[in-house]
């Protein structure tokens, strides 16, 4: 599936103008809704082990609840980059190249 990061930026921008949200929509509550969103997806993996971990793909009364906190903190963080003026793809691009860069694979690796 393939997603077009701006066509939904936009949804979520009529979707929040709909409810009149927007003066709740600042960077900083967006910011911090991500973060609430984030620990609500680490709580899902708090006590599995790093085996059980592995195996939540196979587990079908986890994909829905691991699903809609993932879902939770990629809208939130396209409000984010939204309200910021982040162009995520280009962001991402620079970010990776800025890695690589970082961390360059080991000689004995190539």
């Amino acid at each position: 599936m393939s997603v077009d990061l701006t066509a939904l930026q936009a949804r979520l921008r009529a979707f929040a103008a709909q409810r009149q949200w927007q003066p709740f929509h600042t960077p900083k509550n967006l910011a911090m809704a991500l973060m609430v969103e984030a620990a609500e997806l680490a709580e899902i993996f708090q006590w599995m082990t790093p085996e059980q971990s592995l195996a939540v793909a196979g587990d079908p009364a986890l994909k829905e609840p691991i699903a809609d906190e993932v879902a939770d903190v990629l809208l939130y963080l396209l409000q984010l980059a939204d309200h910021a003026g982040v162009d995520l793809a280009e962001a991402v691009e620079h970010k990776l190249r800025k890695n690589a860069v970082k961390h360059p694979v080991p000689d004995d690796l190539k």
